[in-house]
């Protein structure tokens, strides 16, 4: 029987991971969540959104025949590691196209295995069944549970540079769409940003637009919850640089700045584009 996609579970963002003994807890990878289909028609690996990538991912294709199942299906995320051991989500993208050989598939859950759905069962349950099925040493690995207290796993985590964590309840069914049996803490980062304006409505917080100091792209805003005579100064500076518009960019409210303005910037790891993010200071150049 040829098996179907189905919609994954997503988890619900949180700002600290949950305490107690019904929870279990892992990193959460820099990567592409992907799901693994085995039957009779071979591997089918598929993007979150049901995209057929198969052909991107051969050398995990080949690994799948070391699970030993007749029907599977396996939910997980595609990484590249980087030297220190981490997940690396830029040498992610340059992976897929050029070096296959740097991927891994690091599966997480067991939603359909030899005819069986299995997404009644308990998590801890489908995923006793998942680590018994993976032999070590292959491009398919298990993601492992994060023995201790809460607090300390997501401190080292942060610590190490990790994106975050993902915490799930032990007892929870499998159940597609966003759902709050998953919860997903990430670990925030402060980098440096071009500020190409600022957005100011009345009755509205105010933002400051960054682009990419490499590439002059706009990545997205971020909130200025700064103190007052940070927020003074960045807007007597923001008149006093006053510039045209970027090419393509239509925003009313904003005072757009000439270039020489850097901003810093708090936001989540291992995002694309900025999230969750604010303003902690700017300079000039």
């Amino acid at each position: 029987m040829r098996l179907k996609f189905i919609e994954p579970l997503m988890p619900t963002l949180v700002e600290q991971p949950p305490e107690g003994d019904a929870w279990s807890h892992e990193v959460k990878f820099d990567g592409y969540r992907s799901q693994m289909i085995i039957d009779e028609d071979g591997t089918r690996i598929y993007t979150r959104r049901g995209l057929d990538w198969t052909t991107k991912y051969r050398d995990i294709m080949a690994a799948s025949a070391e699970l030993g199942a007749e029907s599977a299906i396996i939910d997980g995320e595609i990484v590249v590691l980087n030297e220190a051991g981490l997940s690396d989500f830029a040498a992610l993208r340059k992976a897929i196209t050029r070096r296959q050989h740097d991927l891994y598939f690091v599966a997480f859950d067991l939603l359909h295995l030899n005819g069986h759905d299995l997404r009644d069962m308990a998590l801890e349950e489908r995923r006793e069944i998942l680590a018994s099925m993976i032999p070590p040493d292959i491009r398919i690995q298990f993601s492992q549970p994060l023995p201790g207290d809460p607090k300390a796993i997501f401190h080292l985590i942060d610590e190490a540079g990790l994106e975050g964590m993902v915490s799930k309840r032990r007892d929870s069914k499998y159940r597609s769409g966003r759902s709050t049996a998953w919860l997903k803490i990430k670990s925030y980062m402060v980098e440096e940003y071009d500020l190409l304006g600022v957005e100011r409505e009345p009755g509205k917080p105010a933002f400051a637009l960054m682009a990419d100091r490499k590439t002059g792209q706009y990545v997205g805003s971020a909130f200025i919850n700064s103190s007052r005579p940070i927020r003074e100064r960045l807007w007597k500076r923001a008149q006093e640089h006053a510039g045209p518009a970027p090419k393509g960019m239509k925003r009313p409210a904003t005072q757009w700045v000439k270039p020489g303005l850097i901003g810093r910037v708090k936001h989540l790891r291992g995002e694309e584009d900025l999230r969750h993010a604010s303003l902690q200071d700017f300079r000039e150049e």
